[in-house]
């Protein structure tokens, strides 16, 4: 009897200190999320423009799709002649409520030609979402092929991993910065400082073993140093790398910037508005891929 009153009070003890912890989750102003990493294959026709918008949204919440009041994309270029060229092409929804964007249409340029590049287009991307005004520039980046992938037998921190070695040839007489990205929201940033002009292989260890026969794709992007920085800070903030426009770990400011009132739009690096911006980024880049097949 004495050890049943003692194992019940031990229950009635248990249930006394269970008590509720409530997590204050902090809160910040919500924030244009833009997704403009624009991938081009050279041998397409047609370069394939599609944005996609979300908004910033609390903890534990899925990141909402939202819709735009205005995107238009302006491109100039010099022609043979010389002479200076611009070309506007305006933005709708591809399908209602789904935050993705692609050339209108109904517009008089709905169709960008990646025969343009040869002209070092400039472009200028201008959003408004919810009674602001956004503004990014890019130019077209592009990049070496990757000559060799093949799988390698060795480990770096346990047995469960798969080697692929990777080897591409740098351009020589520039500074250059490549970000590859190895599928799953896995990716790499490397720059030429120590290989400038030469050939250089490296080694990536997925952490997990893939079944023979199973296709990796991997694909080598070329982006300036810019973009290189931002990218950098989002991979070094994550505990996993991510995709590039997924919300960050803490906020960090891309190449989107907000204009709202602003009489000079030459003025759009914040230099006096530094919280004033959106997160993600636009660049307009060249993609050559590769696949390896799993033995």
């Amino acid at each position: 009897m004495k050890r049943s009153v003692f194992f019940l009070s031990l229950i009635l003890l248990s249930s006394a200190c269970q008590d509720v912890i409530e997590i204050e989750v902090p809160t910040t102003e919500s924030r244009l999320i833009v997704d403009a990493l624009i991938r081009i294959d050279i041998n397409d026709e047609l370069i394939p423009f599609e944005i996609k918008v979300t908004k910033t949204n609390s903890f534990f919440e899925e990141i909402p799709v939202t819709s735009l009041e205005k995107m238009v994309l302006i491109i100039k270029i010099i022609d043979e002649n010389g002479s200076p060229q611009t070309g506007l092409s305006t933005f709708s929804e591809s399908e209602p409520d789904t935050g993705i964007y692609i050339p209108d249409p109904c517009c008089d340029i709905n169709e960008i030609y990646t025969s343009i590049l040869e002209y070092d287009p400039l472009f200028t991307l201008i959003i408004e979402h919810e009674g602001k005004k956004y503004f990014a520039e890019s130019r077209y980046t592009p990049v070496v092929p990757i000559e060799k992938i093949e799988q390698g037998d060795n480990t770096l921190f346990g047995e469960n991993e798969t080697e692929v070695i990777v080897t591409f040839n740098d351009t020589p007489n520039q500074s250059n910065f490549y970000l590859f990205d190895f599928s799953f929201d896995k990716y790499l940033l490397t720059d030429d400082t120590f290989y400038e002009g030469q050939q250089f292989t490296f080694s990536y260890f997925y952490d997990q073993e893939f079944k023979s026969g199973n296709q990796i794709d991997i694909s080598i992007l070329g982006v300036d140093k810019a973009f290189s920085d931002y990218m950098d800070q989002l991979l070094t903030q994550s505990e996993e790398p991510q995709g590039p426009f997924q919300t960050p770990v803490s906020t960090v400011s891309g190449n989107v910037f907000d204009i709202t009132g602003l009489d000079n739009i030459a003025i759009f690096d914040n230099v006096e508005r530094p919280n004033d911006f959106a997160l993600g980024y636009f660049a307009v880049v060249q993609e050559l891929k590769q696949s390896l097949i799993i033995k």
